[in-house]
C-alpha cells in the first residue's frame, strides 16, 4: 500500500508529561489498588519458572526527561521473555527497513495464542503477527550477523543499549527453556518450509531463546520503553539507540499485537502500546511521556500479568497517557471545557 506519505514528518501533539509529584503519587495508589489481586497463576511451562514467588509486584515509571520513579520490587530480576520481541523487532526495522518486515513477517493481529502454529497454516506461511513465536523467530533470523554468536551478540548489545546498562543472560533459565521448546522448533522448521527462514531454523530458535533469557528489572524495561517514547533516545543515557520513524513502526505493531490475543480489549482499555511477557512483565509507552513497566508474576490465561494490567490502566487515566481520551474544545482557547 502506498499512500504517498513517506516524506511527511509526523506532528507531535501529546500534550505536556504529568509533573513528577503527580507520577509519585499515582505509582502508589496504583500500587496498593492491585496488590491485594491474586488472581492467576504463575507460568510454569518453563520449569524455571514454576519457582517464582507469585507475591512479588513492583511498578517503575521512567519519564522521557530521565526521571525515573518506582514502587515494590522494581530492582527484582527476571527474564525479559517476550517482551524482547518488541525491541529485538525495533533493532531490525532499524538495519532493513519496515517495509521489508512487512513483506517478509507482517503486522496483522492474528487473534490467535503466541505460540499458534494454525496462524502459519492458514496464511501459506506468512507469520502475520510479529509479537506472536512464528514472527518473532521469523525477525530473530534476519537479526545481523555472519554466525548465530554474531546473532546473539546484536540482540545483547542493542537491549543493553535500550536498557542503558548491560544485560546478563541468565543461564538457568536459558538451559530450562532450551530443554522444552520443542513447539518452536516446530514452528522455525515450518517457517523454513514455507521460506521465511533462510538459515538453519534450530540455530535461530537458540538466539531467539537466548534473547528471552536477558535479566531484567521492571526500571529496565521501563527504561527500555522510555527510549521509544522519546523517539529513540534513551533519556537515562542520552544515546540514540533506532530512529523516530522506527520507534513509531514499533509502537503501532505494539498496539495491534502487544498483549497476545487480548491485545483489542487492551487497547481499549488502557489505550497505549503495550508489550508483556509470561515472567509476569509489562512494559507500556506513553508516546512522548514515558514508559510505564509492571512486574507481578500472576498471570491471566492469555499470559498477561493480573495485578499489572489494573495498574497500568490506572496510570494510564490517572496521568492522562490513554491516546484515545480527549475534551471538548474550548472556543475562547482558555482551556477544555
Amino acid at each position: 500500500m502506498d499512500l504517498d506519505v513517506s516524506a511527511i514528518p509526523y506532528t507531535v501533539a501529546t500534550g505536556a508529561p504529568p509533573s513528577s509529584d503527580d507520577v509519585v503519587e499515582a505509582i502508589h495508589v496504583a500500587y496498593d489498588r492491585s496488590l491485594d489481586l491474586t488472581d492467576g497463576a504463575v507460568a510454569d511451562y518453563i520449569p524455571e519458572l514454576a519457582d517464582t514467588s507469585p507475591d512479588l509486584f513492583g511498578i517503575c515509571v521512567a519519564e522521557v526527561d530521565g526521571t525515573v520513579q518506582g514502587v515494590g520490587d522494581v530492582d527484582h530480576p527476571f527474564t525479559i521473555q517476550s517482551i524482547s520481541k518488541a525491541f529485538v523487532w525495533a533493532l531490525v526495522c532499524e538495519e532493513i527497513g519496515d517495509e521489508k518486515l512487512i513483506d517478509l513477517i507482517g503486522v496483522n493481529n492474528t487473534g490467535l495464542a503466541f505460540d499458534s502454529v494454525m496462524s502459519l497454516e492458514l496464511n501459506d506461511g506468512h507469520p502475520m503477527n510479529p509479537m506472536g513465536n512464528a514472527g518473532a523467530l521469523a525477525t530473530t533470523a534476519l537479526v545481523p550477523g555472519d554466525s548465530p554468536d554474531e546473532q546473539w551478540e546484536f540482540i545483547r548489545r542493542g537491549l543493553s543499549r535500550f536498557a542503558g546498562k548491560e544485560l546478563e543472560l541468565d543461564e538457568a533459565v536459558y538451559r530450562s527453556e532450551s530443554a522444552s521448546n520443542q513447539r518452536n522448533q516446530g514452528i522455525a522448521r515450518l517457517l523454513e518450509g514455507y521460506g521465511r527462514i533462510g538459515s538453519n531454523p534450530l540455530d535461530v530458535v537458540d538466539v531467539y531463546t537466548k534473547q528471552c533469557s536477558l535479566l531484567v528489572t521492571a526500571t529496565d524495561i521501563a527504561v527500555m520503553g522510555a527510549t521509544l517514547a522519546d523517539g529513540g533516545i534513551n533519556p537515562v543515557t542520552g544515546e540514540r539507540v533506532v530512529s523516530e520513524t522506527v520507534c513509531h513502526d514499533t509502537l503501532a505493531v505494539l498496539a495491534a499485537s502487544g498483549l497476545y490475543q487480548n491485545s483489542g480489549e487492551w487497547l481499549f482499555r488502557i489505550g497505549l502500546p503495550g508489550k508483556s511477557g509470561v515472567t509476569g512483565g509489562i512494559v507500556t509507552i506513553a508516546p512522548g511521556k514515558a514508559g510505564i513497566a509492571t512486574f507481578s508474576p500472576r498471570l491471566d490465561a492469555a499470559g498477561n500479568s493480573v495485578r499489572g494490567q489494573r495498574a497500568t490502566a490506572y496510570l494510564s487515566r490517572r496521568l492522562g497517557f490513554d491516546l484515545f481520551a480527549s475534551r471538548p474544545h474550548d472556543p475562547s482557547g482558555d482551556s477544555p471545557r
